[in-house]
């Protein structure tokens, strides 16, 4: 279990490199410091047109479409969370991470922001499966913290990317592939 911080680099137009990061070094003030965008203008993500480019496209390339390519202009976290294979189920290795991630969204350098889910998948199985999969994993994550961690629900939105960003393009079936990333959204509409 481990949280990947965002380097500079593009993939795709969208997904970035990231920086591993070990579990040991895992803490609430480094998802702060990775999620907090104050003073930072973040552009407006519409996530029900993501969700229709996404389910439009489910075995194609959603990296140049102009409503995905916005998300990496946001402050984002990409997140190792194992899940049973083929399953929204978390191993249970992964609900420290979880729970850290719960912790830092309460933070009051966070609190007044949305976020986005989106989750991933890796390339096993047939795309269009994969898409409903990522997109069921960002639901259960979004249920976890809004039910068991007490986030309010309208701060959270969830979306599957399917297989479309693998971190390791080379092997797309590896499970570094499958994961969540969290992008926020900026100043919650009230």
């Amino acid at each position: 279990m481990s949280i990947r911080k965002i380097s500079a680099a593009l993939i795709g137009g969208i997904m970035l490199l990231p920086i591993t990061v070990s579990a040991q070094e895992v803490s609430q003030q480094r998802i702060i410091t990775s999620l907090d965008n104050a003073g930072k203008v973040a552009p407006q993500i519409d996530v029900m047109l993501l969700k229709q480019q996404a389910a439009q496209n489910p075995s194609g390339s959603a990296a140049g479409l102009p409503d995905w390519s916005k998300l990496a202009q946001l402050s984002q976290l990409v997140v190792e969370l194992n899940f049973v294979n083929n399953s929204v189920a978390m191993e249970p290795e992964s609900y420290r991470t979880l729970g850290l991630i719960a912790d830092a969204l309460h933070h009051p350098n966070l609190a007044r922001y949305s976020f986005l889910i989106v989750g991933h998948t890796s390339s096993t199985g047939d795309a269009k499966h994969n898409l409903q999969l990522s997109e069921d994993r960002a639901n259960a994550i979004k249920l976890a913290l809004s039910t068991t961690f007490a986030i309010k629900p309208g701060r959270l939105f969830a979306v599957g990317a399917g297989q479309e960003y693998p971190i390791d393009a080379t092997d797309p079936k590896s499970a570094v592939n499958r994961r969540v990333q969290l992008f926020n959204l900026g100043l919650l509409k009230l």
